[in-house]
């Protein structure tokens, strides 16, 4: 009975590591370059990471299809935590990854990037915008607490970059003329965009009326916020959150009879899809994106056709990012000439060169002619995107 038992143990866990595609010994094929990702896939940030593995499944279908090089995507849910980031990464690593497209959102990411920084793995990241993901940077003494890491780099804005374009572009715009501020204070994403546009803000001469702070433990009630923005007479709030707080600063504003323009940064992005929000009430929120899901260019609309028909939604920006990365890459290695073979330290200094390259450059979906720099940032424009009728438009 017992020998029985083990080996019907032994033949489940082979069908569940099968079904898993990862761990328990699961090789990658030497025959494709093999991709790894990590995002949430589970838990509040979930439309993040399920966009950003959707948007690269996509794209690896695509170049798979056209014979050549070859990918193979393996896709771990780190549910938006960084130790769990961390195993995703290491079982990656196991499974033998060559290039990291991730992670999705930034503290796993800094976590992850640290680790591959100092493992020679070639990371490039769709979403994770702080400039600690790449080091590098000065803090706010002058001091680079965190070195450069070489091999990584971001398809998307960092948030120095957001803030600074949000401000610019809300002042170019003439959007408001009294702006108030609410932020996270316990986050590095939303700090990190406010602290820039506060500076951008204060050297064009914006007037900035109210600025407040919520912390993760305090991110249900924004009465007090909302009350110094509406007394001090502020006709646009700018909030650089992620969606959920800001749905509730949405509600709660509109039952205390406030109704200023709202605008936002790419982490509002996915507002609409809030269990049990009321989404008429995000009419005419405007955000800064690289990705507006109406353009009418070929390439945008035969992605927004294929997203739709295999998920019956419309993708956000991460997913656009994310189809951009795994062509960064794909473009990068035709040139470098990297394929399944090739070892991962190596594949990773011939990217990080060619990434580093003035003559390189990718259009995608959510930039024509990308380019990279050796901070690891991206240079792009920014585009403005409003919610009509119910769905997103660029302005």
């Amino acid at each position: 009975m017992k020998k029985f038992l083990s080996a019907a143990l032994a033949v489940l866990m082979m069908v569940t590591c099968a079904a898993a595609f990862t761990g328990c010994g699961a090789k990658a094929s030497p025959d494709k370059i093999s991709l790894g990702g990590i995002g949430p896939l589970t838990g509040d940030a979930a439309i993040y990471g399920t966009a950003v593995k959707y948007g690269a499944e996509i794209a690896v279908e695509e170049i798979n299809a056209l014979g050549g090089l070859q990918f193979e995507l393996n896709f771990q849910d780190d549910a938006h935590d960084a130790e769990k980031a961390v195993n995703a990464y290491n079982n990656l690593k196991d499974w033998g990854m060559q290039i990291l497209v991730g992670t999705v959102t930034t503290a796993p990411c800094i976590a992850v990037s640290s680790e591959a920084d100092a493992d020679n793995i070639f990371t490039l990241t769709p979403s994770a915008s702080s400039t600690d993901v790449l080091g590098g940077f000065p803090d706010a003494s002058g001091t680079v607490a965190i070195p450069r890491k070489d091999n990584v780099f971001q398809l998307c804005f960092t948030d120095p970059n957001q803030g600074l374009a949000s401000a610019e572009y809300i002042n170019d715009q003439k959007l408001g003329t009294k702006i108030a501020v609410i932020y996270n204070s316990s986050d590095v994403y939303s700090t990190g965009i406010y602290e820039k546009f506060m500076a951008k803000a204060d050297e064009l001469g914006m007037n900035i009326v109210s600025v407040t702070n919520f912390t993760d433990d305090t991110d249900n009630d924004f009465n007090v916020q909302l009350t110094e923005a509406k007394n001090a007479g502020a006709d646009l709030i700018f909030l650089p959150i992620y969606y959920t707080p800001a749905s509730l600063i949405l509600s709660q504003a509109n039952s205390m009879g406030y109704a200023p323009k709202f605008f936002g940064v790419d982490g509002m992005d996915g507002i609409l899809t809030v269990e049990g929000f009321d989404t008429s009430l995000a009419e005419g929120v405007m955000l800064l994106t690289p990705f507006v899901a109406d353009a009418d260019d070929e390439r945008t609309q035969k992605f927004v056709s294929t997203y739709k028909e295999k998920h019956g939604d419309i993708p956000n920006q991460f997913a656009a990012d994310a189809y951009d990365c795994v062509y960064a890459v794909y473009e990068a290695c035709k040139l470098a000439g990297i394929d399944g073979a090739t070892a991962a330290a190596d594949a990773c200094a011939k990217l990080t060169a060619i990434f580093t390259d003035p003559t390189f450059a990718v259009n995608g979906l959510t930039g024509e002619g990308m380019q990279w720099s050796a901070t690891g940032e991206v240079s792009k424009a920014p585009k403005g995107m409003v919610i009509k009728d119910g769905v997103y438009v660029g302005m």
